[in-house]
Order: C-alpha cells, then sequence, then structure tokens
C-alpha cells in the first residue's frame, strides 16, 4: 500500500507509525504471522478511513471519536469478535506511541469490547478421536502421505499441538529417546511436549519414508521441516486443515472438523482421566490458566449428560 498523501493532505505520518509499529511487533515482540498480518491490516484500514474521511494521517491527531467511526463501519457486518480484534489492534499501537512519545494519550483506552459469547471448545469422544487418526493408513496402507498424515494426526492430538505449531516442527525438535518434542508456540515460547508410544511409533514410520517426499523434477526437499507435502516442501496449516477436514468425515462423519477439536479433544480426554489442571496448561502452552479451565466446563456438561441418561432419580424413577 502507497505511504503517499493524496496532494491536498498533509504528510502521512501515520504509515511511517504503522510500519513502525509492525516491525516493533515482528523484530521485538517475535509476534506470529497471523497476529503481523490481521494487525497490519486493521491498522492499514484506519488509515485508508482516515484518508476516506480527509482527516489528518498521523494518529497524533486521531481522536476517540474518530477510532469510534472507524469501528462503527464494521459493526453491520462483522463478528463481535472481529471487532474486539480491531480494538485490540488499535490498544496495541497507540500504546506503543504513547511509550515512545509519539502521542500524548490513548484514545484506543477508552474503546469498549463488545460483549463476547465464547462457545465451549469443540471435541471428539475416546472412540470418535481414534477413528480420525486411525482412517489415515488404514485408506493407503504404506502410502509415505499416508504415514505422514498418521503421524500428524497423532500428534495434533496425542500432543495437543496448534496447528501453526505442527507445521512449525523442524526434524531436530523431536528426541525418540526422551519421547518429547520442544514446541514453539506463541510468543515464540518453547516448551517440552512428552511423545506418548503410539504417535513416537507413527512418527517413526512415517520418517523411514519422508525421503520420498520430494519434487519429482529437481528432487527439491526441504531439509528440515519434520511434516512435507508430497513435493517436498513445509505443509502449510491450511493444508493441515484440509487434511483433518478429510479424516474428520472418513473417521468420524465430521466433515467440519478442524486441528484444534484435536487439541481440544487431547485436553478434555486428559481432564477426564484424572490429569492435574496444572500439567494440562503446560501441555498446551496456555499462558493463563483460565484458558485451560474452560475443559472442566465441558467435563461438567458431559457428566451432568451422562447423569441425566443414567441416574434413576434424574429420569423421574424414584420408586
Amino acid at each position: 500500500m502507497s505511504a503517499e498523501a493524496q496532494p491536498d493532505q498533509p504528510p502521512d505520518a501515520l504509515a511511517e507509525q504503522i510500519t513502525r509499529f509492525l516491525s516493533h511487533l515482528e523484530v521485538e515482540r517475535r509476534a506470529a504471522v497471523s497476529t503481523l498480518r490481521t494487525y497490519g491490516r486493521d491498522l492499514w484500514a484506519l488509515r485508508d478511513f482516515l484518508r476516506e474521511q480527509r482527516l489528518p494521517l498521523d494518529a497524533a491527531e486521531v481522536d476517540l471519536f474518530a477510532l469510534r467511526r472507524f469501528l462503527a463501519t464494521f459493526v453491520r457486518d462483522n463478528a463481535p469478535s472481529t471487532i474486539a480484534r480491531k480494538v485490540a489492534a488499535l490498544r496495541a499501537f497507540f500504546r506503543y506511541l504513547l511509550r515512545h512519545g509519539v502521542v500524548r494519550d490513548n484514545p484506543a483506552a477508552a474503546l469498549k469490547l463488545p460483549k463476547l459469547n465464547k462457545p465451549l471448545p469443540k471435541f471428539l469422544n475416546v472412540d470418535a478421536a481414534a477413528e480420525v487418526v486411525e482412517v489415515a493408513d488404514q485408506q493407503r496402507a504404506g502410502n509415505p502421505l499416508a504415514l505422514r498424515d498418521r503421524a500428524m494426526l497423532e500428534v495434533l492430538y496425542g500432543c495437543g499441538l496448534r496447528v501453526s505449531e505442527l507445521t512449525g516442527l523442524d526434524l531436530d525438535r523431536l528426541d525418540p529417546h526422551e519421547a518429547s518434542l520442544r514446541v514453539l508456540g506463541k510468543g515464540s515460547k518453547e516448551r517440552i511436549v512428552p511423545v506418548g508410544e503410539a504417535a513416537l511409533g507413527a512418527l517413526a514410520a512415517y520418517l523411514e519414508v519422508r525421503a520420498q517426499l520430494r519434487n519429482p523434477r529437481t528432487l527439491a526437499q526441504d531439509p528440515k521441516a519434520m511434516f512435507l507435502g508430497r513435493l517436498g516442501t513445509r505443509l502449510t496449516p491450511r493444508q493441515v486443515q484440509r487434511l483433518v477436514h478429510r479424516y474428520g468425515a472418513l473417521g468420524a462423519g465430521r466433515g467440519d472438523l478442524h486441528p484444534h477439536a484435536l487439541r481440544h479433544s487431547c485436553a478434555t480426554h486428559l481432564l477426564e482421566a484424572g490429569a492435574d489442571l496444572r500439567a494440562i496448561q503446560e501441555l498446551l502452552g496456555h499462558a493463563n490458566l483460565s484458558t485451560t479451565q474452560r475443559y472442566t466446563h465441558v467435563s461438567v456438561d458431559r457428566l451432568l449428560e451422562v447423569y441425566e441418561r443414567a441416574h434413576p432419580l434424574a429420569r423421574g424413577n424414584q420408586d
């Protein structure tokens, strides 16, 4: 996007301010690519709005009223979660500028977040999760792609990884002797994740045939990536999502299955089996225990469902 202002407008300081902030996020905060992309999109949209409204293109001249008008343009066609994300981007941007003396105050601090209804995490029961994980190499026994998919699903479910953590895995992150993975999570925070026997076995079977996944014309192959596509390049999150959709439909009749549902299933099944909440927090890489505690609500809901279905008093069968 061009940083040049229209001839009849004052200099475009905002473009330089946005660029500096995004560089700060990338270099100093080591923010995730998705965060950089969404924050950048929201802030450049603010710049476009101010230019269309013929308002000063300088954060120091932006007030609360202008920010509210900007957000109001999105209310009709966007979910509350999208508006909340835009508010978060504006708050972070102006906090950064305030710390560096670019603005005198932070008008975004007075923006109110829309009320969000947080749905409980979706998950599979134990049998359905097993079906999804096992269906991969049942479809194409011995095929390198099937072995890769089985290993990928075992790691997503068995280790509770985010899809970005899975696709970011390098070969040297696996320690088969310690049965562990070094995972780079949100905010580039590294954690050690235990790998179960089933996942270790699936990884070993896949790594034996990994060399076959390379570009058939150039024979090129990513030397570091754990999970490769058929042309030898690192799998992308979108590719993993499509694969999980496919195996979700085949194994559990869930064509809408998302990789995050396997992560949620991992946490829920661990909790139901008696795992400590703090241990689950460590495994999943949650910064706050409150995030992990959402799984207790899932388990309580399931307990009530079973109670109402099975307990004679719940059925009104009191004789």
